[in-house]
């Protein structure tokens, strides 16, 4: 994740779309305030927790899995 100031953001838009196209979170501030985040549309807003395909080829049944709880 990046920070950068607003002046620089609005002067060096080419090298913020650079990062993002590198997959990087860019946060913009504006006297040392966070004004607001960008990242790429490609990138997934979903954290992955746990993959239940490595468990189990094909997935783990809901089911399953609820009554385990």
């Amino acid at each position: 994740m990046t920070k950068i100031g607003l002046k620089q953001f609005r002067q060096d838009i080419d090298g913020v779309i650079k990062k993002l196209k590198l997959g990087e979170e860019v946060i913009i501030i504006r006297k040392s305030e966070p004004l607001f985040k960008i990242s790429s549309l490609n990138s997934s807003p979903w954290e992955e927790v746990i993959d239940f395909t490595k468990i189990q080829k094909g997935g783990v049944d809901i089911n399953d899995l609820l009554t385990r709880l």
